[in-house]
């Protein structure tokens, strides 16, 4: 295993250790990438990690094991469609040495729940909760490669940002504006996670799919979107317009510029999620708009495009180095138009530190 991977799994472990887990199960998944390199294909065939604190193993179909043993040295426990996983999964679980009645297991909130019930029915009695002191507690917190690697995601999305509001013109699509970006994406290596381009009235829906829509002089624009590069993700939101901004637009530009200031100057070690939503969504209230503002203030940022912590008005989680999440407040007016502003953050040398090097400034087209 290399150097990254037996890390982590050394600190899930420890935190299994610190929350009295016996056993970890996780299904093809990000959190199978994050403990393992391996993402297998994922059918109705069961494909499970079993991580305790002495051994750490697959339940594998047979047809499988070659391709995936490319990718990792943990042990395999095949089982072949003629004879069923039932065999394959007790010999795996007596490996794993856990207690067969009563055992504190942490399941992977993605898996199948068929293969969550496989594993059930096999502990009785067992004590049953998803991953979010463990393996999501980890996940969140995260090291200089994975800083690195989003960094450089972001940076890479500055200019793809940049490329998208350069085509805008009077008649474009939004969905040739987004086949743009899209290019972008591909000249440069990297693969598009999403992009959401919202002309006119269109941006007043927080997740607008991009259609044909077509754009006028005097049109809001805002383009939300995001790259997988190194195996990292970004997302970012910026808005301009073509020609001249309508009305009220540059007021509200304003007022989202203080609301991202405002989140970004609360997210500091030991502070709750909840205040940086608090500290966002108090701005958008003094001026009017507090109806209007939709949504939670950010998500978390990894493997995953969405993961913990997620930046709520109800969240408990403390933030601590290392975690990232975004900061994208909005205001949106059925009818009119619909801004937001998302900056990704992390939490770095005890403040939040913006991944993104592109201003927030309101981006004209030509008309």
């Amino acid at each position: 295993m290399n150097p990254v991977l037996s890390t982590r799994m050394a600190r899930l472990r420890e935190r299994m250790a610190a929350t009295s887990t016996d056993l970890v199960v996780i299904g093809p998944s990000s959190h199978m990438l994050y403990l393992a390199d391996l993402s297998p294909h994922g059918d109705e065939r069961p494909v499970l990690l079993m991580v305790s604190q002495s051994f750490a193993g697959f339940l594998m179909p047979a047809l499988n094991v070659d391709s995936a043993r490319q990718h990792t040295d943990l042990p395999f426990f095949p089982w072949a469609d003629a004879e069923g996983p039932d065999a394959a999964l007790e010999q795996l679980l007596q490996a794993t040495g856990v207690p067969r009645s009563g055992a504190s297991v942490v399941l992977d909130e993605t898996m199948r729940a068929d293969f969550a019930l496989l594993v059930l029915d096999a502990l009785p009695g067992a004590q049953r909760r998803f991953t979010g002191d463990t393996v999501s507690y980890l996940r969140s917190r995260k090291d200089e490669a994975e800083y690195a690697a989003l960094k450089a995601s972001a940076v890479l999305n500055d200019a793809a940002m940049l490329a998208g509001f350069a085509a805008l013109r009077p008649g474009i699509t939004e969905r040739e504006v987004a086949d743009v970006i899209g290019q972008f994406y591909k000249d440069h290596g990297a693969a598009r996670e999403f992009t959401s381009i919202c002309f006119g009235p269109n941006g007043a829906f927080p997740h607008h799919h991009t259609g044909d829509t077509q754009l006028k002089a005097g049109d809001a624009v805002l383009i939300d979107t995001g790259a997988r590069i190194g195996g990292y993700p970004s997302d970012m939101t910026r808005v301009g317009y073509l020609g001249t901004a309508p009305e009220g637009f540059d007021e509200i530009h304003a007022v989202l510029d203080r609301a991202v200031e405002a989140a970004i100057a609360a997210a500091k070690p030991g502070v709750l999620a909840r205040e940086v939503d608090k500290a966002a969504r108090d701005v958008i209230t003094a001026a009017g708009y507090g109806p209007n503002f939709l949504h939670r203030t950010g998500h978390g940022l990894g493997i995953d495009i969405h993961e913990t912590p997620y930046i709520t008005a109800t969240s408990d989680t403390v933030l601590e180095e290392g975690m990232v999440f975004s900061i994208e407040p909005g205001i949106y007016l059925q009818g009119r138009f619909g801004l937001r502003l998302e900056e990704i953050v992390i939490i770095r040398n005890g403040v939040a530190e913006i991944l993104s090097d592109l201003p927030r400034t309101a981006i004209a087209g030509g008309a």
